[in-house]
């Protein structure tokens, strides 16, 4: 079973913590109902996402297995049979959409979206230039979005841009650590490589990352945020996110850690400190009224 555990990525399940945006932001982490049905939204997408993560194992196995990091994968090892993680991957992925659809329909879609979106990726779209780090930055815009069909609030379109974009940022720091692995031996082990060189994708990082500060700064200042939140505080965060951004690239570029994000967010002390402080920050400017 521990081997089987190791299959579902468990330490990825970490991404799914945006599903609590919209449930923090919209200022009922205190409804009772309401933090239970995004508890759930936040259990199903770890179910759906470690399906994807076992499909995508299936799919890459043979690459995989030439990787100096991803060749101790359960799958790629061979410690568990394609048929075994077919099983695992329909069983968790079924789990997931029934449960989804149980507490309402938008949720539903919603993940049902993140799994076809994601099935399509491990397929072909993980092969198509820039498309490839897009449709990795949307599935942390869907998970968003799960939050808010979970409670029936509405999604701030900033909010989404923002996600999307700091998303971007970290799956091109992970191509940028990836091509510096693995050198000249970089399109043998994930095909879309080739199609990348430090340059290019160093513009692209420059761009996304100016980007994000921007949006999220405006996010912040926005009548629409002032007004669900009740506050026009939230700029007070900027610095904090400024730092955070900063410090990933630092550990990118300076310590050549990229090629694990959730890693990073689990292992780096400055790193967690940083979003431990935003979440506290934006926590008592939001919820606490004097």
């Amino acid at each position: 079973m521990k081997i089987y555990f190791e299959l579902l990525r468990p330490k990825q399940w970490v991404k799914n913590f945006f599903v609590f945006g919209a449930i923090i932001f919209a200022r009922k982490f205190l409804v009772l109902d309401d933090l239970w049905k995004t508890l759930a939204a936040f259990g199903l997408f770890c179910a759906v996402s470690s399906s994807i993560y076992i499909i995508n194992d299936i799919f890459d196995r043979k690459e995989d297995a030439l990787h100096p990091e991803k060749k101790d994968r359960p799958i790629a090892s061979g410690r568990v049979s394609v048929g075994a993680g077919w099983v695992w991957a329909g069983g968790l992925g079924l789990l997931g959409l029934l449960g989804a659809f149980g507490i309402n329909q938008y949720l539903g879609v919603v993940v049902l979206a993140y799994f076809v979106l994601n099935f399509c990726y491990s397929v072909v779209l993980k092969h198509i230039v820039i498309l490839d780090v897009i449709v990795v930055a949307l599935g942390f815009v869907l998970r968003v979005a799960a939050g808010a069909a979970a409670i029936l609030v509405p999604v701030s379109p900033w909010i989404i841009i923002t996600t999307l974009l700091l998303a971007l940022f970290m799956a091109l720091a992970k191509r940028r650590h990836e091509l510096g692995l693995l050198e000249g031996s970089s399109s043998k082990h994930r095909r879309i490589l080739a199609e990348y060189n430090p340059a290019f994708l160093d513009q692209m990082i420059g761009v996304v990352t100016t980007s994000t500060l921007i949006t999220y700064a405006l996010y912040t200042m926005s009548a629409e945020t002032i007004k669900h939140t009740g506050t026009d505080k939230l700029i007070l965060t900027v610095p904090i996110v400024l730092y955070g951004i900063f410090r990933y690239q630092y550990l990118v570029y300076k310590k050549e850690q990229g090629g694990n994000p959730t890693k990073m967010m689990l292992t780096d002390r400055p790193l967690i400190v940083a979003v431990l402080l935003w979440v506290i920050v934006s926590g008592i400017i939001i919820y606490y009224k004097p």
